[in-house]
Order: C-alpha cells, then sequence, then structure tokens
C-alpha cells in the first residue's frame, strides 16, 4: 500500500494551459514540498499543450516542463494491487498449498519467463482431492518424480527423480505376488512395504517407479534390477496408508489451474471500467498483467473499495469543463484561482482560495510571504513572468494595485527586466508560424455553460496588427469545425491587440454574432466586431457576455 510518506498530489492548471496556470503549477508544487514535510510529494503537472510563450519562459529560466496528466481517472496500478511473485507449473499442489498459507493468500499465479500462464487457488486444490478415485491422475498430469518424492519426505534411490511419471497407474501392493500378477501393469508406479517378493514382482512386471515405504532397505539385488530397466525406486519414512494419502498432493499445479477464460486486467486500465466486469465473475482474486505483459500480481474487489483517490490541486481554474477529464473521480485537495465561482463540486471541504486579483501567480506569491519564505530565483522569475502574461504587462483591466505590487518585488528578487521580459515573451506567443487552425484555437481556448447555452471563447495576444489579420483569414473557416467537434452552441474568438489595446471579435453560431452586438449595446448593422478596451476575456468579454444571457 502507498506510504503516507510518499503521497502524491498532482498540481495542475486548466486543460488549455497558458503561462499562469503552468507557472503558478510548478511554483505552488515549490511551495508545498517545503511546508508539508514529507507527508506529500507535490508535483506539477500540464493538463494540455503548452504554448509558445510559455515554452519560452521555461526555456529562458531553465525550468523542465511538466509532464502531461490526461486525465485522474484511477488505473489499476494506482490501486493496492497485491504483489506477488509467480510460481512454476510443475511445483506440486502440496507446495503451493503450502506457499499459499505463507503468504496468506487464496490464488497464486503460475508463470513462466514472468509471463501468466495461469492460476491456482484453494478451490482448485481443494476440487483435486476429489479426483482421489482416479489411478490413472499422476500419469495423466505428467508428475516429475521429484515431486513425489518432496511430498512423501523421501529419497531417491536409483532412477532419474527429474523424469516425469507419464503413463500408467499408482498402484498399492498389498496382497501376495500372484495376486499382484493379476493387477500389476506395464509402467505402473507401485505403492509397497519392505517384502523382497513383492518387490521384486514389481520390477517383473516392468512397473515405471516403486515406492517403498516405512523407510525399509532396499537390497542390493533390486536396486542392480531397478538400475537395468530404469525404474525410479523411491524410500519414505510413511506408512502404507499415509504415501497413499499424500501422493496425489505431488501433482503438479499446472493439471488444476485455471487457464481458459481467464478475466486479466492491465496496470493501464480504468478502475471505474472494471468495476462492473468484477462485479459480475463469481472470481475473488483477478490476475493483472503490466504493460510488457508480464504478471503483476492480484486485484480484488475488496482491494478496489480501499482504492486511494488520486489527489489533485487545482490552480487557475474552477470549472469542471476547464478540469482534467476524470476530476469527478479525484480528491480536490485546494484550489487557487482568480476567475469567477464555476461549475465544479467536491464530496468535501476544501481549502479554496479565490482573489479578485488579475493572475493566480499573484496569490501563490501572497502565500510564499505568508509562510515566511522568499521564493528562489527561478521561482520568482517564473511568477514574474505569470503576471506579465496575464495583466499584459499591467495594461489588462484584470490588473490590481496586488498585481503590480507582486510583479515589481519578483522582478527585484529575479534580476529581470520586466518590460524586455515581456516584449520577448509576446512576440514568441504571437509567432504562430506553420501552425494549424486547430493549434491555434486551442492555444487559449476554454469553455463556459450558461444554463442550456454552451460556448467556448478562444484568445490570441498580439502586438502585430498583421499577423493577428491573418490569423483571423485562418481562423474564421474553422471555428464550424470547433463548434460540431464540441458540441458547442457558439464559438467567438478574441483577437487581441497588446499595443492598441483593443479586440476583434470572430463568431460563428446560431446568433452568435447577434448575441455580442446586444450584449456591447453595438449598432444591429455592426459588420466586424472590434471591442475598444476590451482586452480581458476573463473580466471584461465573459461576464458583460453570461449576464446578457442570463437575462
Amino acid at each position: 500500500m502507498e506510504n503516507i510518506k510518499t503521497k502524491k498530489v498532482y498540481v495542475v492548471g486548466h486543460k488549455n494551459p497558458d503561462t499562469d496556470s503552468i507557472c503558478s503549477a510548478i511554483a505552488y508544487a515549490n511551495l508545498k514540498m517545503q511546508i508539508a514535510g514529507d507527508k506529500y510529494r507535490f508535483v506539477p503537472m500540464r493538463a494540455g499543450m503548452l504554448n509558445e510563450e510559455t515554452q519560452y519562459v521555461l526555456e529562458r529560466f531553465g525550468v523542465e516542463a511538466p509532464k502531461l496528466l490526461g486525465n485522474v481517472h484511477l488505473r489499476v496500478q494506482d490501486v493496492d494491487v497485491n504483489r506477488m511473485e509467480g510460481i512454476s507449473s510443475n511445483m506440486s499442489i502440496k507446495e503451493a498449498w503450502a506457499l499459499m498459507k505463507e503468504r496468506n493468500v487464496y490464488t497464486v499465479a503460475v508463470t513462466r519467463d514472468e509471463k501468466l500462464e495461469g492460476v491456482i487457488s484453494t478451490q482448485n486444490i481443494a476440487m483435486s482431492y476429489m479426483d482421489v478415485y482416479d489411478n490413472e491422475i499422476l500419469a495423466k498430469a505428467r508428475t516429475q518424480y521429484q515431486n513425489i518424492v518432496d511430498v512423501l519426505d523421501g529419497e531417491v534411490v536409483t532412477g532419474n527423480p527429474h523424469a516425469y511419471f507419464i503413463k500408467g497407474k499408482v498402484a498399492v501392493a498389498a496382497s501376495s505376488p500372484d495376486m499382484m500378477e493379476s493387477y500389476i501393469e506395464k509402467d505402473d508406479l507401485v505403492i509397497l512395504g519392505n517384502r523382497y517378493e513383492s518387490q521384486l514382482c514389481a520390477i517383473e512386471m516392468d512397473a515405471s517407479c516403486l515406492v517403498i515405504c516405512q523407510g525399509a532397505q532396499v537390497s542390493k539385488t533390486i536396486k542392480k534390477l531397478a538400475e537395468e530397466r530404469d525404474i525410479v525406486v523411491i524410500t519414505t519414512p510413511h506408512d502404507t496408508f499415509t504415501v497413499s494419502r499424500l501422493i496425489n498432493q505431488s501433482i503438479p499445479v499446472k493439471y488444476f489451474m485455471d487457464k481458459d477464460g481467464l478475466t486479466i486486467f492491465n496496470t493501464t486500465d480504468y478502475v471505474e471500467n472494471i468495476k462492473d466486469i468484477m462485479t459480475k465473475k463469481r472470481t475473488r482474486d483477478f490476475p493483472v498483467i503490466d504493460k510488457e505483459g508480464k504478471f503483476y500480481g492480484f486485484i480484488s474487489s475488496r482491494r478496489l473499495m480501499d482504492a486511494d483517490k488520486r489527489r489533485v490541486i487545482l490552480v487557475d481554474h474552477n470549472e469542471k469543463t476547464q478540469a482534467v477529464d476524470g476530476i469527478d473521480e479525484a480528491e480536490i485537495l485546494e484550489i487557487i484561482d482568480h476567475h469567477r465561482l464555476g461549475s465544479l463540486e467536491t464530496v468535501g471541504p476544501v481549502y479554496f482560495r479565490n482573489q479578485p486579483v488579475g493572475c493566480t501567480a499573484t496569490i501563490v506569491y501572497d502565500m510564499y510571504k505568508e509562510k515566511g519564505i522568499v521564493p528562489d530565483k527561478t521561482m520568482a522569475s517564473l511568477l514574474c513572468s505569470a503576471i506579465i502574461s496575464d495583466t499584459l504587462l499591467f495594461r489588462s483591466p484584470t490588473c490590481t494595485w496586488l498585481d503590480r505590487a507582486a510583479g515589481g518585488e519578483l522582478a527585484k528578487i529575479a534580476g529581470i527586466d520586466m518590460e524586455e521580459l515581456a516584449d520577448r515573451m509576446f512576440q514568441a506567443g504571437s509567432n504562430l508560424r506553420g501552425k494549424s487552425a486547430e493549434e491555434i484555437c486551442f492555444q487559449d481556448f476554454k469553455h463556459f455553460t450558461v444554463g442550456d447555452v454552451k460556448f467556448g471563447v478562444g484568445q490570441i495576444n498580439s502586438m502585430n496588427a498583421e499577423e493577428l489579420s491573418e490569423i483571423k483569414e485562418r481562423l474564421l473557416p474553422y471555428l464550424e469545425k470547433v463548434a460540431n467537434t464540441h458540441r458547442l452552441d457558439m464559438v467567438y474568438f478574441m483577437l487581441t491587440n497588446i499595443v492598441e489595446e483593443s479586440t476583434e471579435l470572430l463568431c460563428y453560431g446560431k446568433r452568435a454574432k447577434e448575441q455580442v452586438i446586444e450584449a456591447f449595446d453595438l449598432p444591429a448593422d455592426t459588420e466586424d466586431i472590434h471591442l475598444e478596451g476590451v482586452v480581458s476575456r476573463k473580466k471584461q468579454l465573459i461576464p458583460t457576455f453570461v449576464i446578457h444571457l442570463q437575462q
């Protein structure tokens, strides 16, 4: 089971990560690691592809990009799988039973070269005892003589213990040699005592194996005759009754194991998908294999019930549509955001910090200061970059005095020139050469729901009017596909000119354009929608549009 000291917590932003989402996740994970001790391990992640601006920031400050977190659905590998090694198919059922008791398990995997061949359970072993009436079962199961020796606590007097008993029956020589001739046949395994005449008779009948009970000595003559005919001779300290009772326990597990129709799960299978399968099967333990097809362990429905959910901290969003897939199945520990309250629900109470500032990084920096921790130069650089990005270097109406103060302090710690950094960041972010319409559209795209209306809004910030014009020509014919693919009623795209502090809004969908005209009180005959002074999706476009839809 996962050790409490190594519990992993993912710190992740929204599906279309911007610089704030990524940098805040990295910096907040860094802060949590400093204040949480060794109880948890905080790992910054991303829920989507990085845009050019964010890539530039990370490369400039030498920070590795967070790994992609495609979803937080619980996988089998996240559950407390009962890890154990498999056993050889030639192991006797007695040894398998002893191993089960030692491990306190009901099922064991039978493997070869770590690949699953079958499973043997206590039920299989119990059923094996019902077959004691079959005196040919040892041969049918191709039982190795060494198994017989081990089960009977015996010794090999002559013959190859690694050979197999493959033909004949098991017979007990309890009668006279004359009677033995009537039921002992060629290749039989004969259980007998210390009577020389009976031993000699069994050899003359060409038995394949003699099991001599009660530790009786084997004469030189019998030994010589047995060697000449390749007959295996085993001595055991047990009496005839005990040997007859024990000998079937030497049968290899491969004879009784289940190998056909097994329900096998993979470590990458989603727990949600296998629950129904498990409830329909009358099986206690299910084998699990890894990506390479090697046996990994066993999982049971009880272990699924006890499984811990994936733990996450969400930054820069609190909308379910923007969160990583499977968020309903995860345990949300915290939410750090600066947007409006969204549709995300949690099972229990969580730490939720939401402040009306221009950037999540401003909140994260405040939390550093509250803990009396000064971020190092790298973390300060990332936080400062996030503030520059989200506030458009303090030009955005979402910018507050807290953002300005935080940006100035962080720039001082990091030793960076904010004007120069902003210029390089915005140039990198608006360099969209070679990108497809899809890549441009979803570089910064968010979904929203108001009542029954679902719409999406994308945004590109640029300091180059010509580049924005080129992007417009590429995106206009693509918006219809966005609406159909994502099942949106309306699609909008903001082409924001940072220098002119204005936005041209592209529209698609039934009454999409009319809704914006009405929301912003524009002339009814407006062709191209230009919104002067509007540069913020969060504070200027969305609130106005949502209020209009609600009315």
